[in-house]
């Protein structure tokens, strides 16, 4: 098989753990490789946030527990990367909220992250997912949200807070997750690449 993209885990600053879920986005490619028709790199990359090889990858995903920080240059980077047409899926994988949420606003100090709605095209590119956003891990008992950033209509940044899809991604052995809940996972992730890479 000759592959057509490649997509990275963002690596960043602050001590948040962004390698943590080391089996989850080879896993969802995979799984998209064999049931959406997708032709990625099973190879995963890991880009960091403020280098220039960041333009090489049309779909990033980021994730992590706890702290992040972005310097001006990271910011500078980031922005322009997404405002040139590239996607960022940042999924918290429990505490990254309040730290994500701050950085995010050196990277887009004008824009909000706004909460989609459940008839957003992201939830319907391939499988339906027609309440929204699945819940895959409890950690607080709140229901999961998904965010955007948008930049002239397009959304160019994807925020899961209380879903955990990277968990129900990972190899089944790590949580243990029933497999109807990695199931909903991989299908909401299949749903995001698809999305990030035909808008």
């Amino acid at each position: 098989m000759s592959f057509a993209q490649d997509v990275a885990v963002l690596k960043y600053s602050g001590g948040g753990d962004w390698y943590s879920n080391p089996t989850a986005l080879p896993n969802l490619v995979k799984y998209c490789n064999n049931n959406i028709n997708t032709r990625i790199n099973t190879s995963v990359q890991t880009v960091e946030v403020g280098s220039s090889d960041i333009f090489e990858f049309p779909f990033i995903h980021m994730t992590g527990h706890g702290n992040v920080f972005f310097n001006e240059d990271d910011a500078e980077n980031l922005r322009n990367y997404l405002i040139s047409g590239g996607f960022l899926h940042i999924d918290d994988n429990y505490g990254m909220e309040p730290f994500i949420t701050k950085e995010l606003k050196k990277v887009f100090p004008n824009k909000e992250l706004i909460e989609l709605p459940n008839n957003h095209p992201i939830f319907s590119s391939v499988y339906p997912f027609n309440a929204g956003l699945p819940k895959i891990h409890e950690h607080d008992g709140k229901a999961p949200k998904a965010f955007g950033i948008f930049n002239e209509d397009r959304l160019i940044l994807l925020f899961t807070f209380e879903s955990d899809l990277g968990d129900g991604w990972e190899d089944e052995a790590v949580h243990n997750d029933p497999s109807e809940a990695r199931e909903k996972a991989l299908k909401m992730g299949a749903n995001i690449i698809k999305y990030a890479f035909e808008n």
